[in-house]
């Protein structure tokens, strides 16, 4: 088979649009051009018109509730570990004491347990994403579905993303993540080979797990949290998450921004717990 410049370049555009591999597309030329499957999203991947999470902090409760959610996230996407390095931290998913979670909320009547119990944090994935109006480059956008993406490759490292995220939901990779740390043990434990590493100077956030969505798998924090994280079709009122947050008395992160947070928290427990 013989293709010229031109059309390899508009098939391996394609390919990347739909997340085909290079590989993938190179048999597939040999073999004689793309096949029809290759083409289409899988059949198994999971849709919503907007995606949301629900977390009922009523079922967070040890530190190992916690770190069960962080670790399925971070291992999975290679998130690297900087000990006892809070300034270069890369955090997907972690916890905030409520004051930082919901500043201005607090008053003098609320029991020290509440005020001091940690809350499990991650990207608000905005129907109103601040952080997408000012990217330069287009690296963060927002998905039909809802999803605020984070393209590591298209990132220039300008952090206007950042300054503009009012959650503080974004990590920028001061040192080479690929690196050691000061014991000359690796940033990335164990690497997963199937979700990319990044490089020095990019920023990084959680995505939904859009990975997983795609082939028909919950958010690896949804999966772990053994109920405590519900993942779902906001715009579904048949979803779990619509159940949950019409019986259920729900919380959203500084809903005053008008950046319309789609994590709504549950702060008492639901009725379908």
């Amino acid at each position: 088979m013989s293709i010229n410049r031109r059309q390899f370049l508009k098939i391996a555009g394609a390919s990347t649009v739909l997340g085909l591999g290079g590989a993938s597309v190179v048999n597939s030329l040999r073999r004689g051009g793309l096949e029809a499957s290759q083409m289409s999203p899988d059949p198994a991947s999971l849709t919503a018109k907007r995606w949301g999470f629900v977390v009922d902090m009523s079922k967070l409760k040890t530190e190992e509730d916690y770190k069960r959610c962080t670790d399925a996230c971070h291992n999975i996407h290679n998130v690297p570990t900087f000990k006892n390095d809070p300034l270069h931290e890369v955090k997907w998913i972690w916890k905030e004491p409520f004051e930082n979670t919901f500043p201005g909320t607090e008053h003098e009547y609320m029991s020290a347990e509440f005020k001091e119990k940690n809350f499990l944090v991650f990207c608000n994935h905005c129907a109103n994403p601040s952080c997408v109006k000012v990217c330069p480059t287009k690296a963060t956008f927002k998905r039909k579905d809802g999803i605020v993406m984070q393209d590591m490759h298209r990132c220039i490292g300008c952090r206007f993303c950042m300054a503009a995220c009012p959650f503080g939901a974004r990590s920028f990779n001061y040192l080479d993540p690929r690196g050691k740390d000061t014991d000359g043990q690796p940033l990335i434990k164990v690497e997963n080979k199937t979700f990319p590493t990044r490089t020095i100077g990019v920023v990084e956030k959680c995505t939904a797990c859009y990975e997983r969505l795609a082939i028909g798998k919950q958010p690896a924090c949804a999966e772990a949290s053994t109920g405590a994280i519900v993942f779902g079709d906001l715009e579904d009122p048949n979803s779990e998450v619509r159940k949950i947050i019409s019986t259920s008395y729900t919380i959203r992160r500084k809903p005053e921004l008008g950046t319309q947070p789609s994590i709504y928290y549950v702060i008492g427990g639901s009725e379908h717990a």
